[in-house]
């Protein structure tokens, strides 16, 4: 895929949420997220890469203290279907006794989310709670207690607002769903 290829798919998605929407779900998560976490000194962990767009937009909106660092463990590497889980990078902050909140941009089969949050408790977390901009309605092969979720969609290939097509579009202002898929 190129950049003209992903302009096309972009111009044929449908687009499920648009920007407004998106941003208004952000606000809802961060009010939650406030209530239950600004008394806590949480460490935040961004899962790169499709986390990073749905924590930038989160942490301006978190007026608490809180620290800041992220996690890089991906399956897709750029294609549409995934395998075994690839640690790339691991937290340089200690976990033990905090409460850490995971921040990615989609709770889809549940794999990698499980796996992180599994090495947060076995690294001595205190609690784990996890924040998806989206929860792919379907059966999840790791059923997981996401605490904040955004908005929920169809079981649809997602792109936009941190998710990606093939590696372009995690910057689309939206969530979009490619057409036939």
């Amino acid at each position: 895929m190129d950049a003209k290829q992903a302009e096309q798919a972009l111009q044929e998605a449908d687009c499920l949420y648009t920007n407004a929407q998106v941003q208004a779900a952000l606000d809802t998560m961060a009010q939650g997220i406030t209530a239950k976490l600004q008394d806590h000194n949480p460490l935040v962990l961004c899962v790169m890469t499709g986390g990073i767009i749905p924590a930038g937009h989160l942490l301006t909106r978190l007026n608490f203290p809180l620290q800041i660092d992220y996690i890089h463990a991906t399956r897709y590497r750029g294609e549409t279907s995934g395998s075994h889980l690839q640690w790339l990078v691991r937290p340089t902050h200690s976990l033990r006794g905090r409460d850490v909140l995971i921040v990615d941009d989609i709770y889809d089969e549940g794999v990698t989310l499980s796996e992180i949050a599994e090495y947060c408790w076995s690294e001595g977390a205190n609690e784990v709670y996890i924040a998806v901009l989206i929860n792919k309605l379907h059966d999840h092969k790791h059923p997981l207690n996401v605490n904040f979720v955004g908005l929920e969609t169809p079981d649809r290939y997602l792109f936009g607002y941190g998710m990606d097509y093939k590696d372009y579009l995690r910057n689309a202002p939206g969530i979009y769903a490619v057409k036939g898929m």
